[in-house]
């Protein structure tokens, strides 16, 4: 899927509608126990130039999902955890923000507890400059690459969906 956004606030728009479309694929792989779990995670890599959005994608991503702290690049602490209210869901379920921009390859990401997380049939990842730790990324995940079309434009690209 491609996409044009004029603003940061047509971006977030766009990261709602993809974290809506996941949480509703996700809760619809059972039918048993439809509106209770997610079944499994999703790893979404995001990639593109500083400054490109990706940070303000999440933000639109993380408001779909009910989150209401305030969404920063976790980009010194690398990797920041929020709780989703679930309601009904059975499962414990988070969403997980990283930033690898301080990264030089997966060799140099200090989280021990990374392969455990993206494994997790629950969480949902999103990786900002992901393209650094490309190599131990799941093979099912989805890629968003936004682009600078001008100081307001945006090309975003979703693959793997």
């Amino acid at each position: 899927m491609e996409f044009v956004s004029k603003s940061p606030k047509e971006t977030q728009k766009i990261a709602a509608n993809l974290a809506q479309k996941i949480i509703k694929t996700k809760k619809a792989v059972d039918n048993r126990l439809a509106k209770s779990v997610i079944h499994s995670g999703a790893v979404i890599a995001l990639e593109g130039e500083l400054g490109a959005g990706k940070t303000t994608f999440i933000q639109g991503f993380a408001k779909a999902l009910g989150i209401r702290s305030k969404i920063k690049s976790p980009t010194f602490v690398l990797m920041k955890k929020y709780k989703l209210e679930t309601g009904n869901w059975k499962l414990e379920t988070n969403l997980y923000h990283l930033d690898c921009y301080r990264v030089g390859s997966y060799k140099d990401l200090k989280i021990p507890e990374f392969k455990d997380i993206i494994q997790k049939p629950n969480n949902i990842v999103l990786i900002e400059w992901a393209e650094r730790v490309r190599e131990i990324l799941p093979k099912k995940h989805i890629t968003v690459h936004i682009d600078h079309i001008s100081k307001n434009v945006r090309k975003i690209k979703i693959d793997n969906f």
